[in-house]
């Protein structure tokens, strides 16, 4: 549970992924305990109309980019938005991810290619701008949003599950490198959420699955511990799921 007082002010936050789902409700919970928040999309239409609702709640504390972080260009005049807005980075959230579900023989080399550049080398391209940025305000917290995919692989999401083993290791390997340098590096595991992952829609019929401002709360959960422990790694999974 989050501590009393726990506040973000004076801190400030990139969201991939932040147009919707997941991301758009750690944006929205980051921005209520008072930090200010960069929310990135590949859409631009959404993120910016996102970007506008939420600055009409927390003005002067939102920035929408539009940014696939797929690309390095694009991370790189997204990181340099933010730099230019607000001064700096403290938090990245890197839950931008895609998921085609299929088995590999089916499988196009082009779906592949979008799944472990966007589930992989976009946490790279982002956490490689974020670290000098994070030393320069001698600490940061950066979390990866995950799956339980990425522990226990299910058939029919060969490329979905070998992008959540390598993001997994990749979060585990730079806490380490991280550590000394006052950057704390956690990944969440949620199971199923109801959003619209892969240009799907929340779905009310399955209100056994967790809910967005799930995630959010363990995020903030995270942000919050004393900086002298770190949950590196939460799992978070549906308390009742149907019976198989």
């Amino acid at each position: 549970m989050t501590q009393a007082g726990f506040t973000l002010t004076g801190k400030v936050a990139l969201v991939t992924g932040g147009s919707k789902g997941i991301g758009l409700s750690v944006a929205e919970a980051i921005l209520e305990h008072g930090g200010s928040v960069a929310v990135c999309a590949r859409n631009t239409v959404e993120v910016e109309a996102v970007g506008r609702k939420l600055e009409g709640y927390y003005p002067k504390r939102v920035l929408a980019v539009a940014c696939d972080v797929r690309r390095e260009a694009d991370v790189e005049v997204a990181f340099r938005a933010v730099d230019e807005h607000f001064g700096g980075l403290d938090i990245l959230i890197n839950n931008a991810g895609v998921g085609f579900f299929k088995s590999l023989e089916k499988m196009t080399l082009e779906e592949w290619n979008t799944i472990l550049e966007t589930n992989v080398t976009g946490v790279f391209l982002c956490c490689r701008a974020a670290i000098p940025r994070m030393r320069a305000r001698r600490g940061g917290y950066i979390i990866n949003m995950s799956s339980l995919a990425g522990r226990n692989a299910f058939p029919q999401a060969t490329a979905y599950n070998a992008s959540k083993f390598a993001l997994n290791g990749i979060s585990e390997a730079l806490m380490q490198e991280l550590r000394y340098d006052g950057i704390r590096v956690s990944y969440v595991m949620p199971g199923s959420v109801n959003t619209y992952f892969n240009a799907g829609t929340p779905d009310a019929s399955l209100s056994w699955q967790l809910q967005p401002e799930d995630v959010a709360r363990v995020v903030v959960d995270l942000l919050a511990h004393d900086p002298r422990s770190l949950p590196s790694c939460v799992e978070i999974r549906p308390s009742m799921p149907p019976k198989k």
